[in-house]
């Protein structure tokens, strides 16, 4: 069974030379968004990692297209951000988490932020990453974008996203079982 789980999270050649292709594109028709990185460099580095891009396919089959932000000189990894303009149109209409989802009693949503992340492999924006994200561009005028919840918080009950409106990065809260259409997350991966 553990085998069949491996399988399932590894590329075809075709889709992995696709999918480097539109990294590559997507990497140099941004450049501000990771100036002094080279392409070259990210793509040794995806190559060495299968698993991890079967993660950045499964963020751009889902609306993310993923995109470098940065790079950790203390471990050596990318980081990839989804950089859609908007909250990723596959991962919306969802709530937070397992618990709030089996919280609702009826018109239940089909996943939870949370959920979805893990099985894609990649983390929640965190608030911080949140407003990083948007010091290298405008995201979300339309739409919002669950986040990585403090503990105090999501013990109450409630969860809380981010958007920007009026050139302004907001932080909201909600009930972590809400959902709406234009909510979903934003994730990150380090390679």
């Amino acid at each position: 069974m553990r085998g069949e789980s491996n399988l399932a999270k590894e590329l075809s050649t075709e889709q992995r030379e696709e999918l480097l292709t539109t990294l590559k594109a997507r990497f140099e028709k941004n450049m501000n968004r990771h100036l002094g990185l080279e392409w070259a460099d990210v793509q040794t580095k995806l190559k060495a990692n299968p698993e991890k891009l079967w993660s950045l396919h499964e963020m751009e089959i889902t609306g993310g297209e993923p995109d470098v932000v940065g790079h950790d000189n203390k471990t050596g990894e990318y980081i990839f951000y989804d950089c859609s303009a908007e909250s990723p149109k596959g991962r919306r209409s969802i709530c937070y988490d397992r618990e709030a989802l089996e919280s609702r009693k009826e018109h239940k949503p089909k996943n939870s932020a949370v959920e979805m992340a893990t099985a894609m492999g990649i983390e929640l924006l965190s608030e911080e990453e949140y407003r990083e994200l948007q010091k290298i561009g405008n995201f979300d005028l339309k739409t919002s974008s669950w986040v990585v919840t403090p503990a105090s918080i999501r013990k109450l009950g409630g969860a809380i996203f981010c958007d920007r409106r009026y050139d302004t990065v907001f932080v909201y809260h909600n009930g972590a079982e809400s959902y709406y259409a234009a909510r979903g997350f934003r994730g990150s991966l380090r390679v």
